[in-house]
């Protein structure tokens, strides 16, 4: 089959899917021990940002006709990308990225037709930051502007290849490898993500939480049930990890110390799981702010995901900014 007939194909059943979305929840499967089983791979790619665009004001929900029409807008340019001539790279010039093979983007909505993944505020938009993160945002735009890369420290946690930028806490879709798996035990859950291949093991035991000292990239969380609902929450992430939600929120807006997490897992059916996760940081933003997204079930297995291929990238930005420090050092006779 060629791209454009797949692709064509794909775009009769996503728009099929928006008429044919169910009305309300199925009954969800079970594990043995009688809890909703949430086990599998499931896929959270999409074209719905988490940010609603300015221009669409309070729209929360697309109409049928506009969600087929942005669906096929990104089938359309997929297609384009996928059969444009191959761009030489340059030296001093073009040197390249990604080509469209590598991207999983997604094309459909899903079945909620949402202008955003945020929900509240209701205007689908990051909150006001707070005082004290408005002067962040400041500080790290400024440091940014004149460190972009004076040692790794410098660079965002994703760049050193030390957590995922859509692999979170919390999951985010963005780019590629938007899948995450996972695992359950009466005692634990384990959530596996693609990117970085992040595993983050949760009890449900009730055990109290560690010590306030004692600071982990992903957060040290606890779970429980809430009726069908697992509820994790999440906290003490490193305060070196500063969460950036790429694409969106500002330049320089990045999670402090103080950030904390609830994540909720809901089996809405047989395909879909609902995850809801709300964010409190008053140190980044006035209040704490929600989004949701539905996943889908998948049989395909998790990609190896070897970040960087070793992070050798960072070897080329460290690099590529000395000889920029030489280059500005020779042009001012220094």
């Amino acid at each position: 089959m060629t791209n454009r007939s797949l692709v064509a194909a794909l775009a009769v059943i996503a728009i099929a899917g928006l008429a044919a979305a169910p009305a309300a929840a199925q009954d969800a499967p079970r594990t043995p021990w009688g809890a909703p089983d949430l086990q599998g791979i499931w896929d959270f790619r999409t074209i719905t940002p988490l940010e609603r665009p300015e221009d669409l004001g309070d729209q929360a929900f697309y109409t049928p006709e506009e969600a087929a029409t942005l669906e096929r807008e990104a089938i359309e340019r997929d297609i384009e990308l996928w059969e444009r001539e191959a761009q030489r790279t340059e030296a001093g010039g073009n040197v390249g990225a990604y080509n469209n093979f590598w991207m999983d983007r997604g094309t459909s909505p899903i079945e909620t037709r949402r202008t955003s993944l945020i929900t509240d505020p209701p205007n689908g938009r990051f909150p006001e930051l707070s005082e004290v993160g408005a002067e962040r945002a400041e500080a790290r735009r400024a440091h940014m502007a004149e460190h972009p890369a004076d040692t790794y420290t410098d660079r965002n946690t994703s760049d050193r290849c030390i957590v995922g930028f859509n692999a979170g806490p919390p999951i985010t879709p963005l780019a590629y490898n938007q899948n995450m798996q996972l695992f359950q035990t009466p005692d634990h859950v384990v959530i596996h993500t693609e990117m970085v291949h992040t595993s983050r093991i949760v009890p449900l035991d009730g055990r109290p939480a560690l010590d306030d000292g004692i600071r982990l990239w992903t957060g040290d969380s606890r779970g429980y049930w809430e009726g069908d609902t697992l509820v994790i929450e999440s906290a003490n992430f490193n305060d070196q990890r500063q969460w950036i939600p790429l694409t969106s929120g500002g330049s320089g807006v990045a999670s402090s110390d103080s950030f904390t997490l609830v994540e909720r897992f809901t089996r809405l059916d047989d395909d879909t799981l609902e995850y809801t996760f709300t964010v409190t940081d008053p140190d980044t933003w006035a209040v704490p702010w929600t989004a949701s997204m539905p996943m889908q079930r998948t049989d395909v297995p998790l990609f190896e995901y070897a970040c960087h291929e070793g992070n050798y990238s960072m070897e080329g930005i460290l690099s590529g900014a000395r000889a920029d420090d030489r280059a500005a050092a020779a042009e001012g006779g220094q």
